[in-house]
């Protein structure tokens, strides 16, 4: 309970609303966006078939017709590609915060093409306004995560983290509700489900701006003591913080020689070499889990199961709320349990439910009540995901990697996470195809892969300081370690200048 009450009074109003409203107009959007067109699919594809024989005066192709909505799905994930490979550029820039604010431009833009559409009689429009949402998603998936773990007092900071997560499941949840026939799944309707991106990132424009940047950025970065000083009052709501400023300097006079480091230079660093292989493992584990492919097998079951096809949008929802309670319920745990256990946890979990879920399609046809059991293993494998694969791998971005390396880390994370999301929609059907109901196996292969590896690699990085963490990778890159209770010390070395006087000479341990 006095563990339960300090956790409460470290969160201020000022630090739940920038991970709130940081989230909301960032992963929000991300999720929603993964939902959005499923509702609509039947009209999106009978707006572009009526706007082909208006242009040409014929039906449009069979193949042609699927080649435009397998566009105007897939693309999605180009987009987010470009995001995340601009991100480092942007955040350079404009900082973390700036950089949430300015990604608002692509949310609004995408909104105004992917709603007018329709209108303008031009299917291009939503291609274009899908590939800039996906460029929205792709910087805001690296830009929040490090913007909520360079806010965060240490003891929170997986807590505030799973803000990303959360918002992630909600913005999936609020699209299949906002999907459903009696709401905006209507043919009449189908615009205003686009038009709604703009809602949360107007929202985020009016409430970030009061809110203060990264006080880790300013002071490393911009170089401003004072500026920081004060992001870290409203943070963490109170005047003494000279021992968060002490732990910022510390790090910083570490790496004092150190600038923002390149992608180029962090794939030659031997000092993150295991950092950098397990954020990539981590996050291709993320998209290869299995849970996108989850989607194409549920409305089927559905059926299987006897249900009646008007219905199967509202039992749907049923995934979409699991997957929130399931994502906020790690965020309250993730620091009582940590970071490894939910991830070993969670992927373990999905193997065992994915081979359940294997034996349960293959025998379904013979067993009448077999496909109510296929549906409460998809269930379980979604509460799973979120239980920890589902938010995690960012939180550890942010977390294993020193400032210098950070920007550098999102941006190789967040290529992998979006070469990974667009390899599943493009080779999964063909796996399903070749193997039926065994395609699934695949995805136990992954996720015992990828627990296996965590198992043995990941240390737990729950309330340690960033610097800690680099130094628990520090054997395992085979770097020197400083001896004990000397973590930041810098090492000076006595050179003779040209007047044959003696001249410290500052070096940073190699370990950084």
């Amino acid at each position: 309970l006095v563990g339960l009450c300090c956790f409460m009074q470290s969160i201020t109003a000022c630090l739940l609303s920038a991970a709130f409203f940081g989230a909301l107009g960032s992963s929000f959007l991300y999720g929603y966006n993964l939902s959005v067109v499923n509702a609509p699919a039947l009209y999106i594809k009978a707006f572009y078939n009526k706007t082909w024989v208006e242009r040409y005066g014929n039906p449009i192709p069979a193949e042609t017709a699927t080649m435009l909505w397998s566009i105007t799905v897939s693309i999605f994930a180009i987009g987010g590609l470009f995001g995340a490979l601009s991100v480092s550029f942007i955040i350079k820039v404009v900082g973390r915060r700036g950089t949430l604010l300015l990604n608002n431009i692509f949310a609004v833009i995408a909104a105004l093409l992917l709603s007018l559409g329709e209108i303008s009689k031009s299917f291009e429009m939503l291609i274009i306004g899908r590939i800039v949402m996906g460029v929205n998603s792709g910087v805001a998936l690296s830009a929040l995560p490090m913007y909520l773990g360079e806010i965060s007092p240490r003891h929170i900071r997986g807590f505030i983290g799973q803000f990303n997560s959360i918002l992630i499941c909600l913005g999936v949840f609020t699209g299949q509700v906002l999907g459903l026939p009696e709401l905006l799944g209507q043919e009449s309707r189908w615009n205003f489900l686009f038009s709604f991106l703009a809602v949360p990132a107007i929202l985020q424009l009016c409430v970030l701006p009061f809110l203060p940047e990264s006080p880790r950025y300013l002071l490393m970065e911009k170089r401003d003591e004072k500026a920081a000083e004060k992001a870290f009052q409203r943070f963490l709501g109170k005047k003494d913080v000279s021992q968060e400023l002490e732990e910022v300097h510390a790090e910083a006079r570490a790496q004092d020689n150190l600038h923002t480091v390149s992608v180029l230079q962090m794939l030659r660093s031997p000092a993150v070499r295991w950092q950098l292989i397990t954020i990539i493992v981590t996050m291709a584990c993320y998209q290869l889990c299995g849970l996108n492919a989850i989607w194409y097998y549920t409305n089927g079951i559905l059926r299987e199961a006897g249900f009646a096809e008007n219905i199967l949008p509202y039992i749907t929802l049923s995934t979409g709320a699991v997957e929130t309670l399931a994502a906020i319920i790690s965020g309250l745990v993730i620091e009582r349990i940590g970071r490894k256990p939910l991830l070993i946890f969670g992927f373990s979990s999905m193997a065992v439910f994915f081979s359940l879920l294997t034996v349960f399609l293959y025998f379904q046809n013979s067993v009448a009540w077999l496909p109510y059991l296929s549906y409460v293993c998809i269930l379980a494998v979604i509460a799973a995901f979120c239980s920890g694969p589902g938010g995690i791998p960012f939180v550890l971005t942010g977390e294993l990697f020193e400032q210098p390396y950070r920007p550098a880390a999102f941006m190789i994370a967040g290529t992998v996470n979006w070469l990974s999301n667009f390899a599943v929609g493009l080779l999964f059907p063909f796996i399903q195809e070749k193997l039926q109901s065994f395609a699934f196996l695949v995805f136990v292969v992954v996720c015992i892969l990828g627990s296996t590896y965590l198992c043995v690699v990941l240390p737990e990085t729950k309330n340690k300081t960033f610097m800690d963490i680099s130094l628990s990778f520090a054997r395992i890159n085979k770097m020197p370690c400083p001896p004990p209770g000397h973590e930041i010390e810098l090492t000076l070395s006595i050179t003779p200048d040209k007047n044959g006087k003696t001249q410290e000479v500052t070096k940073m341990e190699s370990f950084f």
